[in-house]
Protein backbone atom coordinates (compact mmCIF):
# COMPACT_ATOMS: atom_id res chain seq x y z
CA UNK A 1 0.00 0.00 0.00
CA UNK A 2 1.10 3.66 -0.45
CA UNK A 3 3.15 5.18 2.46
CA UNK A 4 0.70 7.77 4.43
CA UNK A 5 2.97 8.28 6.85
CA UNK A 6 6.00 6.49 8.48
CA UNK A 7 4.98 7.27 12.16
CA UNK A 8 1.72 5.66 13.22
CA UNK A 9 2.37 7.76 16.23
CA UNK A 10 1.60 11.11 14.05
CA UNK A 11 -2.41 11.21 13.12
CA UNK A 12 -1.91 13.32 9.96
CA UNK A 13 -5.82 14.74 9.79
CA UNK A 14 -4.98 17.04 6.73
CA UNK A 15 -4.55 13.25 4.83
CA UNK A 16 -8.35 11.97 5.45
CA UNK A 17 -11.54 13.08 3.72
CA UNK A 18 -13.99 12.74 6.42
CA UNK A 19 -17.78 11.59 5.07
CA UNK A 20 -21.00 11.92 7.07
CA UNK A 21 -23.50 9.12 5.54
CA UNK A 22 -27.07 10.60 5.88
CA UNK A 23 -28.67 9.28 3.10
CA UNK A 24 -30.12 6.30 4.90
CA UNK A 25 -34.31 5.80 4.62
CA UNK A 26 -34.73 6.22 8.19
CA UNK A 27 -37.54 3.77 8.05
CA UNK A 28 -37.02 2.96 11.71
CA UNK A 29 -37.63 6.19 12.62
CA UNK A 30 -40.99 6.79 10.48
CA UNK A 31 -39.16 7.69 7.16
CA UNK A 32 -37.62 11.28 8.37
CA UNK A 33 -34.09 12.68 7.64
CA UNK A 34 -32.10 11.24 10.55
CA UNK A 35 -29.21 13.75 11.00
CA UNK A 36 -31.86 16.22 10.90
CA UNK A 37 -33.42 15.19 14.14
CA UNK A 38 -32.89 17.38 17.10
CA UNK A 39 -31.47 16.13 20.31
CA UNK A 40 -31.84 18.83 23.10
CA UNK A 41 -32.58 21.52 19.76
CA UNK A 42 -29.26 20.44 17.87
CA UNK A 43 -29.63 18.22 14.48
CA UNK A 44 -27.72 15.11 15.06
CA UNK A 45 -25.54 15.69 12.51
CA UNK A 46 -25.12 19.35 13.99
CA UNK A 47 -23.42 16.98 17.03
CA UNK A 48 -21.27 14.59 15.22
CA UNK A 49 -19.66 17.26 12.96
CA UNK A 50 -18.58 18.56 16.41
CA UNK A 51 -16.91 15.11 16.90
CA UNK A 52 -15.34 14.58 13.54
CA UNK A 53 -13.81 18.16 12.95
CA UNK A 54 -11.42 18.01 14.73
CA UNK A 55 -10.13 14.36 13.48
CA UNK A 56 -10.53 15.22 9.61
CA UNK A 57 -9.48 17.68 7.55
CA UNK A 58 -12.24 18.19 4.65
CA UNK A 59 -15.46 17.26 5.48
CA UNK A 60 -18.18 15.61 2.78
CA UNK A 61 -21.71 15.03 3.14
CA UNK A 62 -23.60 12.44 1.87
CA UNK A 63 -27.61 12.79 1.53
CA UNK A 64 -30.51 11.88 -0.49
CA UNK A 65 -32.79 14.67 0.92
CA UNK A 66 -33.12 18.27 1.81
CA UNK A 67 -30.16 19.68 0.54
CA UNK A 68 -30.50 23.14 1.39
CA UNK A 69 -30.78 21.98 5.31
CA UNK A 70 -27.25 20.35 4.77
CA UNK A 71 -25.99 22.86 2.85
CA UNK A 72 -26.47 25.33 5.99
CA UNK A 73 -23.39 23.32 7.96
CA UNK A 74 -20.87 24.84 5.55
CA UNK A 75 -19.36 21.61 3.70
CA UNK A 76 -19.71 20.26 -0.08
CA UNK A 77 -22.51 17.78 -0.31
CA UNK A 78 -22.61 14.98 -2.26
CA UNK A 79 -25.32 12.19 -3.68
CA UNK A 80 -25.71 8.94 -4.76
CA UNK A 81 -24.60 8.83 -8.55
CA UNK A 82 -26.68 5.82 -8.77
CA UNK A 83 -30.37 6.38 -8.96
CA UNK A 84 -32.19 4.27 -5.92
CA UNK A 85 -31.57 3.04 -2.21
CA UNK A 86 -28.62 0.77 -2.59
CA UNK A 87 -27.25 1.43 0.66
CA UNK A 88 -24.51 3.10 2.70
CA UNK A 89 -21.62 1.76 0.22
CA UNK A 90 -23.19 4.15 -2.19
CA UNK A 91 -22.59 6.89 -0.38
CA UNK A 92 -18.98 5.90 0.39
CA UNK A 93 -18.49 5.52 -3.59
CA UNK A 94 -20.03 8.63 -4.34
CA UNK A 95 -17.43 10.43 -1.65
CA UNK A 96 -14.69 8.76 -3.65
CA UNK A 97 -15.16 10.15 -6.53
CA UNK A 98 -15.09 13.95 -5.40
CA UNK A 99 -12.14 13.54 -2.60
CA UNK A 100 -9.15 15.08 -2.55
CA UNK A 101 -7.03 13.14 0.43
CA UNK A 102 -5.67 9.31 -0.16
CA UNK A 103 -7.79 8.33 2.83
CA UNK A 104 -11.40 8.42 4.19
CA UNK A 105 -13.42 8.08 7.42
CA UNK A 106 -16.81 7.54 7.21
CA UNK A 107 -18.95 7.46 10.51
CA UNK A 108 -23.22 7.76 10.63
CA UNK A 109 -24.97 10.95 10.76
CA UNK A 110 -26.95 9.48 13.99
CA UNK A 111 -24.30 8.64 16.15
CA UNK A 112 -23.63 11.42 18.34
CA UNK A 113 -22.18 9.84 21.17
CA UNK A 114 -18.71 9.71 18.56
CA UNK A 115 -15.18 9.10 19.85
CA UNK A 116 -12.22 11.80 19.69
CA UNK A 117 -9.62 9.00 18.89
CA UNK A 118 -11.78 7.19 16.02
CA UNK A 119 -9.24 8.46 13.38
CA UNK A 120 -6.22 7.88 15.47
CA UNK A 121 -6.54 3.90 16.57
CA UNK A 122 -8.19 3.54 12.86
CA UNK A 123 -5.44 5.01 11.12
CA UNK A 124 -2.45 3.76 13.34
CA UNK A 125 -4.00 0.28 12.94
CA UNK A 126 -4.54 0.93 9.01
CA UNK A 127 -0.41 1.21 8.73
CA UNK A 128 0.56 -1.20 11.20
CA UNK A 129 -1.37 -4.38 10.05
CA UNK A 130 -0.66 -2.90 6.14
CA UNK A 131 -4.33 -3.08 5.64
CA UNK A 132 -6.55 -1.25 3.07
CA UNK A 133 -9.43 -0.45 5.49
CA UNK A 134 -9.48 -0.55 8.83
CA UNK A 135 -13.19 -0.89 11.04
CA UNK A 136 -14.17 -0.74 14.43
CA UNK A 137 -15.28 -3.22 16.46
CA UNK A 138 -17.59 -2.82 19.84
CA UNK A 139 -16.12 -5.65 21.60
CA UNK A 140 -19.24 -7.70 20.28
CA UNK A 141 -19.77 -6.53 16.91
CA UNK A 142 -18.45 -4.93 13.90
CA UNK A 143 -19.42 -1.52 13.24
CA UNK A 144 -18.51 -1.35 9.70
CA UNK A 145 -19.58 2.32 8.63
CA UNK A 146 -16.96 3.06 11.00
CA UNK A 147 -13.86 3.02 8.54
CA UNK A 148 -11.11 4.68 7.38
CA UNK A 149 -10.01 3.53 3.61
CA UNK A 150 -8.16 4.15 0.96
CA UNK A 151 -9.86 6.56 -1.55
CA UNK A 152 -8.00 4.65 -4.67
CA UNK A 153 -10.54 1.64 -3.74
CA UNK A 154 -12.52 3.81 -5.88
CA UNK A 155 -12.52 1.21 -8.83
CA UNK A 156 -13.13 -1.88 -6.85
CA UNK A 157 -16.30 -0.43 -4.97
CA UNK A 158 -18.14 0.93 -8.04
CA UNK A 159 -17.05 -2.37 -9.48
CA UNK A 160 -18.91 -4.08 -6.50
CA UNK A 161 -22.05 -2.05 -6.45
CA UNK A 162 -22.19 -2.09 -10.25
CA UNK A 163 -22.26 -5.70 -10.10
CA UNK A 164 -25.47 -5.92 -7.50
CA UNK A 165 -23.40 -5.76 -4.19
CA UNK A 166 -24.72 -4.26 -1.42
CA UNK A 167 -23.29 -5.68 1.76
CA UNK A 168 -20.69 -3.67 3.59
CA UNK A 169 -19.29 -7.12 4.55
CA UNK A 170 -19.11 -8.66 1.18
CA UNK A 171 -17.27 -5.92 0.14
CA UNK A 172 -14.38 -6.12 2.66
CA UNK A 173 -13.81 -9.88 1.94
CA UNK A 174 -12.05 -8.85 -1.35
CA UNK A 175 -9.86 -6.62 0.72
CA UNK A 176 -7.15 -6.24 3.13
CA UNK A 177 -9.22 -5.59 6.45
CA UNK A 178 -8.35 -5.23 9.98
CA UNK A 179 -10.79 -5.05 13.13
CA UNK A 180 -9.74 -2.37 15.50
CA UNK A 181 -10.84 -2.66 19.13
CA UNK A 182 -13.14 -0.06 20.55
CA UNK A 183 -14.97 -2.19 23.39
CA UNK A 184 -13.45 0.96 25.77
CA UNK A 185 -16.28 2.87 23.76
CA UNK A 186 -18.84 1.61 25.67
CA UNK A 187 -22.35 2.40 24.08
CA UNK A 188 -20.64 5.49 21.88
CA UNK A 189 -21.60 3.41 18.70
CA UNK A 190 -25.30 3.22 19.24
CA UNK A 191 -27.44 4.45 16.47
CA UNK A 192 -30.72 6.62 17.07
CA UNK A 193 -32.84 4.23 15.27
CA UNK A 194 -36.00 5.17 17.27
CA UNK A 195 -38.05 8.01 18.79
CA UNK A 196 -36.83 6.11 22.41
CA UNK A 197 -33.38 5.64 21.82
CA UNK A 198 -33.89 9.72 21.15
CA UNK A 199 -35.56 10.64 24.43
CA UNK A 200 -33.08 7.95 25.93
CA UNK A 201 -29.83 10.04 24.55
CA UNK A 202 -31.68 13.45 25.67
CA UNK A 203 -31.47 12.79 29.19
CA UNK A 204 -28.15 10.86 29.10
CA UNK A 205 -26.78 14.24 27.68
CA UNK A 206 -28.72 16.57 29.50
CA UNK A 207 -27.70 15.37 32.92
CA UNK A 208 -24.04 15.08 31.22
CA UNK A 209 -24.84 18.86 30.16
CA UNK A 210 -26.35 19.99 33.63
CA UNK A 211 -22.76 18.52 35.56
CA UNK A 212 -19.68 18.69 33.21
CA UNK A 213 -20.65 20.58 30.08
CA UNK A 214 -17.84 19.75 28.02
CA UNK A 215 -18.56 15.50 28.51
CA UNK A 216 -21.63 16.13 26.55
CA UNK A 217 -20.90 13.43 23.36
CA UNK A 218 -18.01 11.63 24.81
CA UNK A 219 -17.88 7.99 24.41
CA UNK A 220 -20.22 5.97 26.75
CA UNK A 221 -21.62 9.70 28.14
Amino acid sequence: MSDFGADSAIYPSETVTGVILAGGRGSRMGGVDKGLVEALDRPLIDWVLDRLRPQVGPILINHAHNAARYAAFGYPLVTDREDGFLGPLAGVASAMHVTSTPLMLTVPCDTPGLGDDLGLRLHAALLRDQAEIAVAHDGEWLQPLFMMLRADLQPSLDAFLSGGGRKVDKWFAQHAVTRVDFSDWGDAFANLNTAEELRAFEDTAGRACSSHPSSVGEPGA
